[in-house]
Order: structure tokens, then C-alpha cells, then sequence
């Protein structure tokens, strides 16, 4: 009987609620809520009615508390992402489009309206990303690129330099993503004074690889935010001895600890005259193609060929290989960069009598094509950064079986590693073969939007310190009078009925 009483509580809430009765629908749920404390959709209710009693602070409590006990509610999640936009509470909403995305009810009206807020706090970085979340849901808003351009023109001009002019294959992707939220430029320059120029017209200068050209500009004088980005080889030549550090805002690091000890012992006090931060490089999942591939007998070898990657100790490998089973093949796609080593290599491939089971393929431009028949992707290298080489090839579902160099537990799972050429024939023979899961390492520990957000942080960071001693007003965008924003709707009631 008490329970068809407080039933009643909760109808005759609602009831009053749709008549516009606030008050008197709130006093009366909030009965049928004292017996019924964990009844979400109660407590949804009652927060709908206090957002249009005005009292959101109270509405959010009951949102919230709602969705942990239905966190599957879509429009749970809806009222919650209302009432936080209605209060200020971007971030917060912010926090649940995901959610939002996944149920199916993220749309571009509410990522305007929490544009709308970020800009209106000053907040240019989230603001940014919520105008470009709401052109991949709704891409036909013309409005939206009009936007983005001028909140771009509010925000560091960033210049990107390149130490290897012919290696800007880890700058790609960043700048890619950067161009979409700066002003950015990637100039081609014939001496170190065109450079300079560059920086003084530039709010932030990016410099890949710690390379001579980063000696040079640390000794200017100083003129915009520096950052630069060593990746592993540079961590054992003297370059990074010369740099002034001082000059350098922030250094981005790649490589595993081992990269970073190289370093500090090169420039021992090298942390306290700059900030140095580790953001591994992500992978591009978009860029490889998986192949859910039966177990076969086809090794591939990616990249360079040099004394680090240590061809001699694969061809060991292989040789031990063969002896087990002459049916498996090693490939490799890559150039010889040392004359001697080329020499010898093909020599001990001879002696060795592989000739019919090793294969040097060249440089290969379509990595996804020449995979496709390979099974698995291996490495004898001593040193790496990160290997992306490993990476990618796991991507495309290739098992990885790889040399322990220093720092490879740090990337990759130690079943994968081995010591000596016995433990190589054992991981390539062995009858474990998921290329789903190789695939999924490299998805849930490397993805490319994992770096590109780091990066991405610290230029918001080196902003805000730019603002701060420009005096700029950070919420001085001038797009008070181009929203494209809808009106915000009175109630989160819609069509008499509670959302």
C-alpha cells in the first residue's frame, strides 16, 4: 500500500509538471524521491523541474547522481550536458560528448552552444576544438570555417622548422593537425638569417630534430617561444652540448628512458635550464591497412639499413632459421647507408647460402602495399627511439618478434622481445598468431590522437603565457555578433513532456 502511495507521488509530479506547476510537481516527487532515493529517472525528473525552477546548481546534483545509476541514459546525459552549458560548464559538458557521440544524440546545435561558452570565457583552445568537432557532425556549416578563421588570427602564429629537410615524416601529422588551429607556416629558408626572420614574425617556432640548425637559433637573440624535438639519434652526438638551453621554452623528447639518460648524461643539467617533456609519437591507424591474416612464413624488415639496425645479427638469426625450417623468407625494405655494411651483408648472405630465402626489396613508397603478404614484422636493432617501424607493421597485424634492445620492455610487451637466435626461432614458430591484437596494442598505447593532443597542450600552454604578457584579453574574439548558435531553449520540457 505504501508503495502504490508513493507511486502516486511521482505521478501526480508529473502531472503538475507538465502543467507548469514547478513547485508543486518538485515537493511532490521529492516525497515519492524520500522513499525512492535511487530512482533514477525520479531524479532525472527532479532535476528537469529545478532547471526550470532556476535552481541548476540543485539540477546538476540530481543529474549527476542519475547517471550513476543509469549511465546508459540518453537522456540523462542530454539534461546533464544542458544544464552544465546552461551554467557556465563547458568543460564539463565538454567531458560527456563522447558519451553523447556514442548514443547517438551528439549534434551540431549543442557543440555551437558550448563553443559559444569557451569563447565567451576566453577559452580560444577548447572552442577551437568543439567548432571542429560540430563540422565532422555537421559539415555543411559554412558559418562554422568563418569562425575557426578568425578565432585562429586570436591565437600564436606557430612556424615549424625541419633540421633534416629531407625527413619530415614525423612532422606530418602534426602539422596537419596544428594548421587546423593556428596560423601556422612550414618556410623554406636558405641561411640562418631568413630563418630569424621567420621567428620574428612567428608567436611560436617548433624545431624538428636537435640538429645544428637549433644550436644556431638558440644563440639569437630571443624573439618568440621556442620548442624543440629530439627524437634519439641526436641524444648521442653533441649537438644538444652547444644549444643554449635557456632559450628553449619546452624540449620534446620521443625515445624511451634510455633516449633521455643519453641525454642528461651529454647535458647533465639540462632540466633545470629548460622543460623537458616525454610525448612518444603516435601511430595513424587511418594509414594502415589491417589484414586479418592467417599465420605464414614471410619476415619483413622496415627501414634504413645501418649498424644500428644490426643487419648481421638478423641474418644470424635467419640463418638458424632455415636450418629449423627452409620454407621462411626474410624481406627487407630499406636502402644500405653504409658501403661496408652493404658489402659484407651481401657477403654473409652468400657464405651463409640464403640467397633463395633473403631479399632486399629497395626503399618501398607503399609500406601498406608491401606488407601485405608478410606475417611478420622483426627487428635485431640495438637502439630505438620508439621503433615506429615495429609499430606500424603491428598495425597492419603482423606479429613482432624484436632484438631487447635498451628500452624495449618500456614499448613493447616482453613476450614479443628476445635475446639470443634461439628465442627468435621460438617467437617466429611459435603457434600463438593474433593479428587483432597486435593491432589493438598499438590502438590503445600509441594512437596518433594521443600525441597530437600532448602537443597540442603545450602550445595552449605557451598561449596562455603569450596572452598574459602581450596583455591580451583572451575572450577578445569578436564573434559575439557571428554566432551561429540557436536560441537556448526556456525548459529542458519539450513538446509538454519531460526530456
Amino acid at each position: 500500500m505504501t508503495m502504490d502511495i508513493n507511486s502516486d507521488y511521482y505521478q501526480r509530479g508529473l502531472e503538475l509538471a507538465e502543467a507548469g506547476k514547478y513547485q508543486e510537481a518538485l515537493a511532490s516527487i521529492q516525497e515519492h524521491l524520500r522513499t525512492a532515493p535511487d530512482n533514477a529517472q525520479a531524479l532525472n525528473d527532479t532535476g528537469a523541474i529545478l532547471y526550470c525552477l532556476g535552481r541548476s546548481a540543485e539540477a546538476i546534483e540530481h543529474f549527476t547522481k542519475a547517471k550513476g545509476l543509469q549511465g546508459d541514459s540518453a537522456e540523462i546525459v542530454w539534461n546533464l550536458v544542458e544544464a552544465y552549458l546552461a551554467t557556465g560548464k563547458a568543460n564539463e559538458a565538454m567531458q560527456l560528448f563522447d558519451d553523447m557521440e556514442r548514443m547517438g544524440i551528439l549534434n551540431a546545435d549543442i557543440l555551437n552552444r558550448a563553443a559559444n561558452v569557451f569563447l565567451d570565457q576566453g577559452n580560444k583552445a577548447d572552442a577551437i576544438e568543439t567548432l571542429l568537432r560540430s563540422l565532422q557532425v555537421s559539415p555543411n556549416q559554412e558559418i562554422l570555417n568563418r569562425m575557426i578563421e578568425v578565432v585562429q588570427t586570436k591565437r600564436p602564429k606557430i612556424a615549424f622548422f625541419c633540421g633534416l629537410k629531407d625527413d619530415t615524416k614525423f612532422l606530418t601529422d602534426i602539422y596537419e593537425y596544428t594548421r587546423y588551429r593556428y596560423l601556422v607556416q612550414l618556410p623554406e629558408f636558405k641561411d640562418i638569417d631568413q630563418m630569424y626572420e621567420v621567428m620574428k614574425t612567428s608567436d611560436i617556432s617548433w624545431f624538428e630534430w636537435c640538429t645544428n640548425m637549433v644550436v644556431e637559433a638558440s644563440k639569437l637573440p630571443k624573439v618568440c617561444k621556442n620548442i624543440v624535438r629530439l627524437h634519439r639519434f641526436e641524444a648521442y652526438c653533441d649537438w644538444p652540448t652547444q644549444v643554449q638551453w635557456e632559450n628553449i621554452d619546452v624540449l620534446i623528447t620521443v625515445g624511451n628512458s634510455f633516449v633521455k639518460d643519453a641525454l642528461l648524461e651529454q647535458v647533465p643539467d639540462i632540466e633545470n635550464r629548460t622543460r623537458l617533456v616525454t610525448i612518444p609519437n603516435g601511430v595513424n591507424l587511418d594509414k594502415l591497412k589491417f589484414i586479418d591474416r592467417p599465420r605464414g612464413k614471410n619476415l619483413a624488415c622496415v627501414g634504413y639499413l645501418n649498424m644500428r639496425k644490426n643487419p648481421m645479427f638478423l641474418l644470424q638469426c635467419m640463418q638458424k632459421l632455415h636450418y629449423i625450417d627452409p620454407e621462411y623468407k626474410l624481406f627487407f625494405a630499406g636502402v644500405f647507408q653504409d658501403p661496408m655494411l652493404e658489402q659484407y651483408v651481401r657477403h654473409i648472405v652468400q657464405e651463409l647460402k640464403l640467397t633463395d630465402v633473403v631479399f632486399f626489396d629497395g626503399w618501398q613508397e607503399n609500406v601498406n602495399s608491401w606488407l601485405q603478404d608478410k606475417h611478420y614484422i622483426v627487428s635485431c636493432s640495438i637502439g630505438e627511439s620508439q621503433g615506429m617501424g615495429l609499430l606500424e607493421g603491428m598495425a597492419c597485424g603482423l606479429k613482432p618478434v624484436i632484438h631487447n634492445f635498451p628500452g624495449a620492455n618500456q614499448i613493447f610487451p616482453s613476450e614479443f622481445l628476445f635475446d639470443i637466435s634461439e628465442e627468435f626461432c621460438e617467437q617466429i614458430r611459435s603457434v600463438s598468431y593474433e593479428p587483432r591484437r597486435y593491432r589493438e596494442f598499438v590502438k590503445e598505447n600509441y594512437p596518433l590522437k594521443n600525441q597530437l593532443s600532448k602537443i597540442n597542450d603545450i602550445f595552449t600552454q605557451l598561449e596562455a603565457k603569450i596572452d598574459s604578457q602581450q596583455n591580451r584579453n583572451p575572450a577578445d574574439v569578436g564573434l559575439s555578433t557571428e554566432s551561429p548558435v540557436s536560441v537556448f531553449r526556456n525548459s529542458i520540457f519539450e513538446n509538454d513532456k519531460i526530456v
